[in-house]
């Protein structure tokens, strides 16, 4: 089913616009506005066309069938050739209907990572460490960078809590869907009957929120500095570089120490308040549409068992949507993890255009 053309002519008719717009050279505020709203026009406009020239080539297929002058083999030809044709408009009317569908506002944002030990002791810090890594080298496959914001390491390794900054474009629309609890099942490295543990680690993935997003009254934040301490709680060092912000309304605490400087873990602090703050705003936003939550995979809920690691038999399960895969190791080398990502944002699309086509 193609999106209605008065739709498709209005979003022409806006490019056409913007794009004079932009030739006429506009003031640098409307200069920066205009030009993200033309690059987000423009793969429409160009799938518009596309569509529009895949009905035409249908239609002029369907005129030589029905024109009593065509000549026999001209006709045979036309209706060899009208399947693949038909084909062809639905493939571009459906990849339009996915460019049109509502767009979430943080998906080209870049990321704030949070993963934290849950049940399980060691064994649940060495997980949280596990897929700190495999988060860290998808990132390094995907060219984007990857920051630590602060860190708190388990007593045999691993992290009870590390928080990092995962810069670059569409972080957020490919990550966002990795919010949850993760779950393990495998044999300790401690154990020494070779019995299956199972423990478990949260991931929390924000969009990271410019000023734009989110203002902070610095009237509203209570500022604590320290000095950083090290695995075990032994000081690393003699200055109070470590920075901890209290934002008193909602309550929300931040607490960073990876710098020596207490200039930059400020910083890093602020920016880290500004994303749980603007990730809270939209889960507020979002609880109050029924028909974008029904759309989500999943529900949302941080405490949701969303993902099995299996170590015993190599597997990794979503359950979200039902995906096993065999290729555990891939996965956590951050390989195969595009697998897992693909079905989640493909699983979510075909939800969005569910609730679409029922609205129509």
């Amino acid at each position: 089913m193609a999106p209605p053309s008065e739709r498709l002519r209005a979003i022409q008719a806006r490019h056409d616009v913007v794009l004079a717009t932009l030739n006429a050279g506009p003031d640098p505020e409307a200069f920066v506005s205009l030009s993200r709203e033309l690059a987000e026009l423009e793969p429409v406009v160009a799938a518009i066309r596309s569509f529009d020239s895949a009905r035409e080539n249908l239609e002029g297929l369907d005129t030589m069938i029905r024109d009593p002058k065509t000549d026999a083999e001209m006709r045979a030809l036309a209706q060899d050739e009208r399947p693949q044709a038909q084909e062809e408009v639905e493939r571009r009317a459906n990849e339009l209907r996915l460019l049109l569908l509502p767009k979430d506002a943080a998906d080209q944002k870049s990321a704030i990572l949070e993963v934290r030990a849950g049940t399980g002791g060691d064994e649940a810090a060495l997980f949280a460490g596990d897929l700190f890594r495999m988060y860290a080298r998808y990132a390094e496959l995907k060219g984007w960078r990857v920051e630590v914001l602060s860190e708190s390491e388990g007593t045999m390794g691993g992290y009870k809590e590390i928080v990092a900054q995962i810069k670059g474009v569409g972080v957020f629309a490919r990550l966002k869907f990795e919010s949850g609890v993760h779950r393990v099942q495998r044999v300790p490295q401690t154990e020494t009957q070779g019995r299956i543990h199972t423990s478990a680690a949260t991931v929390a993935v924000l969009p990271e929120a410019e000023e734009v997003d989110i203002a902070i009254d610095e009237a509203d934040l209570k500022i604590d500095t320290m000095r950083a301490q090290g695995a075990g709680g032994q000081h690393v060092n003699k200055t109070e570089s470590a920075i901890r912000i209290t934002h008193v309304p909602t309550g929300t605490v931040v607490f960073v120490q990876e710098e020596r400087s207490q200039h930059k873990n400020r910083a890093r602090a602020l920016q880290l308040l500004r994303a749980r703050l603007y990730d809270a705003e939209r889960t507020a936003k979002d609880a109050a549409r029924a028909a974008d939550r029904r759309s989500q995979v999943g529900s949302g809920d941080r405490s949701e068992r969303i993902r099995t690691y299996n170590f015993p038999q190599g597997r990794v399960t979503d359950h979200r949507i039902n995906l096993t895969l065999y290729r555990l190791e891939e996965v956590m080398a951050g390989a195969a993890l595009d697998d897992l990502v693909d079905a989640l944002i493909t699983e979510h699309q075909a939800a969005l255009l569910a609730d679409q086509d029922k609205a129509a």
